[in-house]
């Protein structure tokens, strides 16, 4: 386990509750790109596969959580997507 892994994953998943809320609250797409999103699904899933396959350890939940707040706030694009269109 790396020191500076746990600290990177900490930081960039400090981001996703506030993305979220704010996907919640605005029901808008404003500012969100779905490639973006899965784009960062696919590197959380690759950092998971690494645990998985290669170092396995603790930070592996890290990597979970950050893959499903990113799930979250892609489901809630295309959800606030289908509002607007509504």
């Amino acid at each position: 386990m790396s020191i500076f892994e746990v600290i990177m994953l900490i930081c960039f998943g400090a981001a996703w509750p506030f993305s979220i809320y704010k996907s919640i609250k605005s029901k808008s797409v404003d500012g969100k790109s779905p490639m973006f999103l899965m784009i960062v699904l696919l590197g959380y899933l690759s950092g998971i596969m690494h645990k998985i396959l290669y170092n396995y350890d603790i930070v592996i939940y890290l990597y979970i959580i950050n893959f499903l707040m990113v799930s979250i706030d892609l489901y809630l694009y295309f959800r606030n997507s289908k509002l607007n269109k509504e």
